[in-house]
């Protein structure tokens, strides 16, 4: 990974030694009107302004399993990102924007603060690395939050609501100089609001992590973040470190057991993952086979879809372990709960014997969780319930 070009302490030590010994006949004593000026570097207030037309993209962000973003690197220290179609141009602190930058380039002068987060799972990011102060403004209020610090945040005022993305509060977000919109592709669904923000001046960014296959490209954001905070040395860290804790798991066979993801809905209907979701891929790494594999439905962006309890029954009434999503309802704790909400579920093998968890709400917020939620569904392939207390995300129902 490129770092920004700077002075090192050997070549400054260097340059004062050439100085201190310089003969005595090679200095003048003319006063600073009377300096030469042939040669001179440009001053604090006269940097020179590069053009964009002649920049040259010669570093990369070295990515293992993220596919939804790119970072490409100057040597004069600029960054340019690409989420999407979209394209971000990442300015540093006192640099100028380069000449000629395209209208469709998004520039991000660093640093960036007080931003509106809209994005939830983003979130999780700057509590990893460390800079949430960077967040002032929420689309989310303080009752929709289950990640502590966030909450903590909103409660002690350090982090205001500022409506959500469909709804945002326009004065309240150029009175505090926003200087970022983070927000989901929820967006899209109401472009007025994204032109809006871009006319106050703005910038918008549109996550869209959630649109990675693979459980590890959803981590590998944090390096995203990290590039936006100066922050890749501890982005890098911080993933090589999640990766060193799977690799046991990754480099077992598999278990052969069956795992079933799934909620129930007010309306009967059953909400399961689409084969290719990452939740689907993350019990294949955790040793499971996922049991819905063979499920159809159309190819889209959307990564769940609803069945009938039928088709969900044939599917799923023999694996042996079910896993209830809390997030699309409320919270589960015990079997009898959720055969109350639908009867057929009694007759499926995981309620008879026992082999059936729940999601904490807080997991789909914490976007870092799912190495944790791969060690849990390991845990309990491989050593049973987690009643010792090992498991993080997954709690069994009794």
């Amino acid at each position: 990974m490129m770092k920004r070009w700077k002075l090192t302490l050997p070549l400054l030590a260097l340059a004062l030694t050439l100085c201190a010994c310089a003969p005595a006949g090679d200095q003048t004593s003319a006063s600073p009107s009377e300096a030469p000026s042939q040669g001179a570097g440009p001053s604090n207030t006269e940097r020179t302004v590069p053009l964009w037309s002649e920049l040259v993209w010669s570093e990369h962000l070295e990515l293992d399993y993220a596919q939804s973003f790119s970072v490409d690197y100057s040597p004069e220290g600029y960054a340019k990102l690409a989420i999407d179609q979209e394209t971000y141009l990442l300015v540093p602190e006192l640099d100028p924007v380069p000449e000629g930058t395209p209208e469709d380039v998004v520039v991000l002068q660093q640093p960036i603060q007080n931003i509106y987060l809209q994005a939830t799972a983003a979130m999780d990011c700057f509590r990893q690395l460390g800079v949430m102060d960077a967040i002032t403004l929420s689309g989310t209020d303080v009752s929709g939050w289950y990640i502590p610090e966030a909450k903590a945040a909103m409660e002690e005022g350090r982090i205001v609501y500022a409506g959500k993305y469909s709804a945002p509060d326009y004065e309240l977000i150029q009175s505090k100089s926003c200087g970022l919109a983070l927000t989901s592709t929820m967006i899209y669904h109401n472009p007025e609001v994204k032109e809006q923000l871009e006319r106050l001046g703005v910038p918008v960014l549109v996550e869209r992590s959630s649109y990675e296959s693979h459980p590890l490209g959803r981590m590998e954001w944090v390096k995203l973040y990290g590039v936006l905070f100066d922050r890749e040395e501890e982005a890098e860290a911080y993933f090589d470190a999640q990766l060193a804790k799977l690799e046991p798991v990754l480099e077992r066979e598999s278990t052969g057991k069956t795992v079933a993801f799934f909620a129930v809905t007010a309306n009967g209907m059953v909400t399961v993952r689409k084969s290719g979701d990452y939740i689907a891929k993350a019990i294949d790494l955790a040793g499971g086979v996922y049991a819905l594999r063979d499920l159809g439905g159309e190819e889209n962006a959307l990564s769940t879809m609803n069945i009938q309890m039928e088709s969900f029954y044939d599917m799923a009434r023999d694996a042996d372990i079910l896993i209830y999503n809390s997030a699309i309802e409320s919270t589960l704790e015990t079997l009898d709960q959720l055969v109350a909400k639908s009867a057929p579920l009694a007759d499926f093998k995981a309620v008879k014997e026992g082999n059936v968890w729940c999601t904490g709400k807080s997991m789909f917020q914490e976007s870092q969780s799912v190495g944790e939620m791969i060690l849990d569904i390991n845990r309990i392939l491989t050593e049973g319930h987690g009643a010792d207390g090992s498991l993080t995300y997954l709690y069994r129902l009794t």
